[in-house]
């Protein structure tokens, strides 16, 4: 992963606007509706990465490939619209994004850690990476 250093302005604003919205990637709310996705979500087979995508643990099937690739497809649009709007890349955009959903998981769901291993989520706070910018 390349080393990078979100700006304290860029990690502030990214940080407020993800306190004022409820999940930064609205078109992605359609797919995490789907039975598919809260199973797999559920039995730990997907969890949030720390570069902000959606990331699959152990080896996938088709269906499980299809879906995690088109949500990271629409959070990547989204990403890009939100990043050229805050004035930031995307990869910083996303990455703050990725802080904010691994801290928002629930326990019992996997997520990066910052070693890169995947962790389940217990009943204490997510570990975040400490470039991660606050959110609270």
């Amino acid at each position: 992963m390349a080393r990078f250093k979100i700006s304290t302005a860029a990690g502030l604003a990214i940080a407020a606007a993800a306190l004022m919205a409820p999940l930064m990637v609205a078109p992605a709310q359609a797919v995490q509706r789907d039975p598919a996705y809260a199973s797999a979500r559920a039995n730990g087979a997907i969890g949030e990465k720390i570069d902000g995508y959606l990331g699959i643990v152990g080896s996938p099937d088709a269906s499980l490939r299809k879906l995690v690739d088109d949500l990271n497809i629409r959070r990547k649009a989204s990403y890009a619209d939100k990043a050229r709007a805050e004035g930031v890349t995307i990869e910083e955009f996303a990455f703050a994004q990725g802080c904010i959903l691994i801290a928002r998981t629930s326990p019992g769901e996997k997520y990066q850690a910052p070693d890169g291993s995947w962790q389940t989520r217990g009943s204490g706070p997510a570990r975040l990476d400490p470039r991660c910018p606050s959110v609270g």
